[in-house]
Order: C-alpha cells, then structure tokens, then sequence
C-alpha cells in the first residue's frame, strides 16, 4: 500500500538545506512504502539511521572518506528489528567522522547546520539524526552514543534522545568507535516516539555477546505513568559548573517534576569532575584499537602504493584531524610505559564513577544535570580540541558507568533548545521516560 508519510517525509527534505543526510533513498523507501501491509508497531513510519549503522545494499561512510564507498552487505540487528516492524529508512544521516566529535563539523562531507540557527552546530556525534528530527522531517532517527552523541545532540537541537544501558541494544552492525562504550540510542520528536522505537530494536541478540539477557519493558506504557513520589537527585556542586541560563532552565524543569508529584534530594557525584579525562583516555586507547582495520587492505578505501608502507601512508591521509589525533593519544596511552599511568588509572577511576552512581541511587531514582553546560555554539567557535571535549562534561559519567541517561527538552535562551539529563539505574529506562513524559505534560 502506498504510505503518504514516507512521501511526505521526502517532499519535507527537499535539498537537505541543514545537510543532515549523507545519502538519501527515495525510490527504494517508496517502494518499500507501498509494499506494506500496515502491520508492524511502527509501520509506515519514516525513520532515519546515523552512518555508521550498517543497512543491506546502502553505503555506510561513518562521513569518511576511508569508507565513502563502502557498500554495507548485512542490516545491523537494530536496522533488522524496524524493519520487521514496518518503519521504512529514508536515509542515513551526516555525522563526525567515525563519531568522534561533538559538533557535526569534523565530517567528510561538511558541517550540519542547526535547524534552530543555522549558523550554530547541532551537536555530534549524531548531529544529522538530531537536526532531521528537529526539523520535523521525520518522527524519530537512531544514532550511536559513546560519551553523549545522542544525548547532546538532542539537547541542541531540541528533541528528545535516550542511551539505553549498556547491553540493552545489540550493537551488531554498529561501526565501532570505543567498544566498551558505545551505545545505539534513539532521537525522536517527543519521549512516547522513543520509546515506542526503542521497544523495538531493545533485546537478546545471539550475534552480539554483551546483549543483555533481559525482557524488554512496555517502555511506551512508563512514558504515561504518574510520578508521585519519585526522587529526583540533585548534584549542586555539578549544577554550578553550566552557564547560568542552563542552570536556570534545569531548575525549572526541577520545580515543575516536584509539582507533578516529585521529590528533590541533594546527592553528589565527587569523581564525575574527572569524567573527561577518563573519558578521553578510554575511548581513544579504544578507538586506537578499532580504527587498526581501516588500512585499505581488509576495509576501506583501496589506495595504489608501491610499498607497503606507502599503502598505509596513504590510507592515513583520509583521515580527518579529528580522528588522527584521537588515534594517535589512544596509541600513546596504550604504549609501554604509559599504560599504567594513563590507561590503567584511568579504569579505576571509572570504578569510582560506577560506584558514585549506586551511592547516589540509594536516596533517589534519577540524578538530575544540564545535557550540555551551554546551548548550541556558532559553528567553529570549538577551534580548540580541550574546549570542545568539555562540551560532554555532563554526559560523559554515565557512559563510564554504563547507565541508560535521557535528554528532555526543558526550555530555550535566545531562542536556543536546552536540555534536562536524567541518568536512573541500569536497565531502568522506564524512570527515564516516566519522568520525560511528566515534564512533556506539565
């Protein structure tokens, strides 16, 4: 049967004027479109996938030039599961390079623009996924979240954004960037769309050793429970670090959770302050790691070279700065001599977050922050690396502990998209959207 809303979703693209996609596939999802039979959770549902997902018989790039035409011959479990329930791909959307970054700037095929002020970044990694969703171009998209790439993004371009717990979502299909971390998230107009999504791609997957045996929640049924009762956990020391119209904004989404029936408890996080450096020790000495098979003989592009080292020369030179400059302090942190250092201590500090967190939860049943310290900033205004890690200053903890975190829109400055980020128990989503849905009611 033909679907109206992939058309739709298409004549709503138009030219792409936010550069959101990297590649678009109207005829083959028309297609698809008219060959439904309306059954399925999520049939008919225009749904978009950040490039690093891997969907049959389209080019997965990671916005690369390493992969720009690398054909994916397998779905990705996440990309199989809407499939099976009707949603149809549009597209796969533009990104940072192999997902590093925190703009959407360091991409192969240009910057993502924010459907808010196009002049200003919105957020990365998954920055096409935020801004085609933001747009109103489609009702929900997946990207991939290793230290907020989701989240953030979300926060800057006002939509809501969810990373499951670790293992709640297979990464089977995902091109990795940091393997203990990753994560596949969803962005989606409103809290009931993630997690109607995320219901679907959630569960056991034989392919991906770290899938959770665990049974998937009625995530859509949590988003319209009451939340009488609930206690909101309140870092104030954490708090005080984001700009004062951020604070302002996250307190008041604060009173209006307390007046659906909330309680606010002060909690502390005493090790989330070293998240970045953690962070940025861990991912990279992993990435370092991953990012060893893109050398043009086992994946990626085929360069001529008369030697071999000229081959992996050559192959270098596609990569980004971005990129070679995270491979290069993951490998120096992995060295002799510097593992323990760097890399060893950095696990152990990652120990202490896990367990700040399970302090935490033992007064309340999620820890409140900002998403991100400030709303969007002008594209390049992050020249300087250090300054655009910090932009992850919030989100980062919870990827070290493995715990699921969602971003809530909760309020603008200057016509800029702030978010809420909530981070609950693992394998607790269900809070998450209960108290995403409460603060969309209120």
């Amino acid at each position: 049967m033909s679907d109206s809303r992939i058309e739709a979703a298409f004549d709503a693209i138009g030219d792409d004027p936010l550069n959101a996609f990297i590649s678009l596939r109207r005829d083959d999802a028309m297609a698809e479109g008219r060959a439904l039979d309306g059954s399925g959770v999520l049939a008919g549902m225009p749904i978009a996938l950040k490039d690093n997902l891997c969907m049959r018989g389209t080019r997965t790039t990671c916005a690369s030039r390493v992969l720009e035409h690398w054909v994916a011959p397998y779905d990705a479990t996440a990309v199989e599961r809407l499939k099976a329930a009707g949603a149809v791909v549009v597209g796969k959307t533009n990104m940072d390079e192999f997902a590093m970054g925190s703009s959407s700037e360091h991409s192969a095929f240009g910057p993502v623009l924010n459907p808010h002020d196009r002049t200003r970044v919105p957020g990365g990694s998954s920055g096409g996924s935020a801004a085609c969703v933001a747009a109103g171009w489609v009702p929900a998209a997946l990207g991939s979240d290793t230290g907020g790439s989701v989240r953030q993004p979300g926060a800057f371009c006002g939509v809501t954004a969810i990373k499951p717990t670790a293992g709640r979502v297979s990464r089977y299909g995902l091109v990795a960037f940091a393997s203990s971390l990753d994560q596949i998230g969803v962005l989606g107009v409103d809290a009931a769309t993630c997690a109607q999504v995320l219901e679907v791609i959630a569960g056991e997957d034989a392919r991906d050793a770290t899938s959770a045996r665990r049974p998937v929640e009625a995530f859509r049924g949590a988003v319209d429970a009451g939340i009488a009762g609930r206690r909101i956990g309140v870092p104030r020391a954490l708090l005080e670090r984001a700009d004062p119209e951020v604070r302002a904004s996250v307190e008041q989404a604060l009173a209006r959770w307390i007046a659906a029936g909330a309680e606010a408890v002060e909690v502390e996080l005493p090790h989330a302050h070293l998240g970045v450096s953690v962070y940025y020790l861990i991912a990279t000495a992993e990435a370092s790691s991953n990012l060893a098979r893109f050398d043009g003989v086992r994946y990626g592009a085929r360069v001529e070279a008369g030697s071999l080292e000229e081959m992996y020369e050559a192959t270098r030179a596609l990569f980004g700065a971005e990129v070679k400059r995270r491979i290069v302090l993951g490998t120096f942190a992995l060295s002799s001599g510097y593992y323990d250092a760097y890399y060893l201590e950095a696990s152990r500090v990652r120990t202490l977050l896990r367990r700040d967190y399970a302090s935490a939860f033992e007064r309340c049943d999620a820890v409140l922050t900002p998403t991100a310290p400030t709303p969007a900033f002008e594209l390049g205004a992050k020249s300087d690396p250090l300054a655009m890690y910090l932009c992850d200053l919030y989100t980062l903890p919870a990827s070290l502990a493995g715990l699921p975190a969602i971003s809530v829109p909760c309020g603008t400055h200057a016509g800029l998209p702030i978010g809420a980020h909530l981070v609950a128990p693992a394998f607790d989503e269900s809070t998450l959207f209960a108290l995403a849905g409460a603060l969309e009611r209120s």
